[in-house]
């Protein structure tokens, strides 16, 4: 049994932060869903840019369906869609196997929407009724439009996955709709136990962003701490929203848990262990969604136990001396959620152009 398989002990899931082509044509998904005890899969779209640019996979389906459809968006959806299915039905019996907990496959609805709450709506909707898989979650931004998008979705009976999500009161919020949206749909007199959800917490991100602050503010001590100290205060929001009065009334009408899942897990300064947001994030009712480079790290050389709800005065204390040295966090999360919409729009326009350059070669 390797470390990946023992954190699913402790609670955990373990998701593959990745989603191409080769690895289901050449079984590589299915084998490391069987060595790995993967869980579950999350795209976006700079996995998709570096899928559809990257390899040859996709210029038939491009050739072919530009013959009846110029929207160069329009042809990635529906490719995407088509990986999005048959990856959902490789992990079909992980879905079956956790009872609908686990085996979830993840598709975002188009960056460019990020502060259009009615078109989020639209394109979620659109994107749940086409792929028509019951373990696949529609990714929508934790922006403040994104937020009554999630309600109604949630309302309508659609798997969410939040994605983009930085900030402590965000997060607050997020749950918020997540309750809202479950509510509502009670009202409606329709059944809440399949709605399944994730808030996926962006961590690596606010570590690259915070780090060269605090060398300004000479506080190497606190280097490299801010992200997970945010992670176990957010774990301390889901523990306090899960034993709350509102929520144990869903939860007694067969609501699932809305588990936070750990993004942007990959570590980005190479001062850090590849495996910095993996060890100190392991707990009970929770996901950690991992590149391939740091799931083979873990499978190494990872060392397993329960340490999400340890050392939480440390966490507290981090993000206070953060406030002491004159660093206020909230700019510092708004930041990071306008630069993940202009990374994923960049990786969209490249992923378009790469679309309308094969068109051009077919024509």
């Amino acid at each position: 049994m390797n470390p990946l398989n023992k954190i699913h002990e402790h609670g955990q899931s373990i998701w593959l932060d990745l989603l191409d082509r080769d690895m289901m044509n050449t079984g590589k998904l299915q084998s490391r869903i069987n060595s790995d005890d993967l869980r579950g899969l999350t795209s976006n779209p700079s996995i998709f840019e570096k899928a559809i640019s990257g390899s040859s996979d996709y210029d038939a389906d491009i050739a072919n369906l530009s013959k009846k459809e110029d929207d160069n968006a329009a042809i990635f959806f529906a490719m995407a869609i088509k990986d999005i299915q048959r990856a959902a039905d490789i992990f079909k019996p992980v879905y079956d196997k956790t009872n609908g907990k686990d085996g979830f496959v993840s598709l975002e609805v188009s960056p460019y929407l990020a502060r259009d709450t009615e078109a989020t709506i639209e394109q979620a909707q659109e994107l749940w009724k086409k792929v028509n898989r019951k373990n696949v979650m529609i990714k929508i931004p934790a922006t403040r439009e994104g937020l009554p998008s999630i309600r109604k979705c949630i309302a309508e009976g659609i798997n969410i996955n939040i994605t983009l999500l930085f900030g402590l009161p965000r997060y607050r919020e997020v749950t918020e709709a997540f309750m809202g949206g479950l509510e509502e749909r009670l009202k409606a007199n329709k059944p809440i136990d399949e709605v399944a959800s994730v808030a996926s917490f962006f961590l690596s991100r606010i570590d690259v962003l915070v780090d060269p602050m605090l060398e300004q503010k000479n506080a190497p001590a606190l280097k490299g701490k801010i992200a997970i100290a945010s992670a176990k205060i957010a774990y301390q929001i889901y523990h306090e929203m899960i034993s709350g009065d509102r929520f144990k009334k869903l939860e007694a009408k067969g609501a699932q848990r809305q588990r936070l899942l750990w993004a942007s897990t990959g570590t980005k300064d190479p001062a850090y262990s590849d495996v910095k947001y993996v060890e100190p994030l392991i707990g009970k009712e929770t996901v950690n969604t991992l590149p391939v480079e740091t799931i083979d790290a873990f499978r190494d050389h990872g060392k397993v136990a329960h340490t999400l709800n340890q050392d939480t005065e440390s966490a507290t204390r981090a993000l206070e001396g953060l406030k002491e040295k004159g660093i206020d966090i909230h700019p510092i999360t708004q930041q990071l959620e306008e630069e993940g919409i202009e990374k994923f729009n960049k990786s969209f326009d490249k992923l378009l152009k790469s679309i309308d350059d094969q068109k051009q070669q077919n024509s």
